[in-house]
């Protein structure tokens, strides 16, 4: 991210969900968007009761755990394509699969097999320390998320922490394709960087090249895209044609900023 903001371009992070529709899929994708010209991978660990994502995103989920996706099979994933591309993967999970393997070993062997770093949006601030105490032993950055309801203080405590990045949720509620972005944001950047130098990455809502492009002219650094890749890939006829119109979009929204 350092590298990108010194360049003057903007950080593409696109979103996919493990197992959807099978693990040989999940890792022609994260190929594909590698290919792309991704910045980050956020890869999404499934979940039984994902509350912070909207319904593709939980459809997805549903999908790939039905598939017999587990948590194992996404971290032989990551440990067999992390070497083959240039992108850093973060790893997005809720905190229930971190707790019931016990932080350290999670960390610990998403690390090991490839994983730069992780992302788990239903810890709160004030519970993020042990968590990110063992990943940062781990070798791992822990992203935190800022929203559009949180308080100026809480808002520079978030920032002052998160590490990598800074992850601005530009709406209040779920993911999920949105039509046109909120004008709000532009404020939420502008807040952002008057109390931290760390680069913005916008996402929730982004759904193509034309919002990519109005949350990097509102001098955001980075743009986050999740549905709409997730909606891509999981609805079309075949993998195969998933893959495709995958990477086309995410090509177009590369290009874009």
């Amino acid at each position: 991210m350092a590298e990108l903001k010194e360049q003057g371009r903007g950080a593409f992070i696109p979103f996919i969900v493990a197992g959807d529709p099978n693990m040989e899929t999940t890792e022609q994708a994260i190929l594909a968007l590698d290919r792309a010209g991704a910045d980050v991978i956020e890869l999404g660990v499934p979940y039984s009761d994902p509350l912070a994502d909207g319904p593709t995103i939980q459809a997805a989920g549903t999908r790939a755990l039905a598939a017999g996706c587990t948590l194992d099979k996404v971290i032989e994933v990551v440990r067999r394509v992390s070497p083959k591309i240039r992108a850093p993967i973060i790893m997005f999970t809720y905190f229930n699969p971190i707790m019931r393997r016990g932080s350290e070993r999670f960390c610990q062997q998403i690390k090991e097999a490839g994983a730069s770093g992780l992302l788990v949006p239903d810890i709160p601030l004030e519970e993020t320390g042990p968590v990110r105490q063992v990943a940062t032993a781990a070798g791992l950055e822990l992203v935190l998320l800022t929203t559009p309801t949180t308080p100026t203080e809480r808002m520079e405590a978030i920032a002052k922490v998160s590490q990598g990045f800074v992850y601005l949720v530009s709406v209040t509620g779920v993911t999920g394709q949105r039509v046109s972005m909120e004008s709000r944001v532009e404020g939420l950047i502008q807040s952002l960087h008057g109390i931290t130098d760390k680069a913005v990455a916008v996402g929730f809502g982004v759904s193509g090249p034309d919002q990519a492009k109005q949350i990097m002219a509102w001098g955001a650094e980075g743009v986050i895209v999740g549905s709409a890749l997730v909606k891509a890939l999981g609805d079309a006829a075949s993998p195969e044609e998933g893959l495709k119109q995958m990477e086309e979009l995410a090509k177009s929204i590369r290009e874009a900023i």
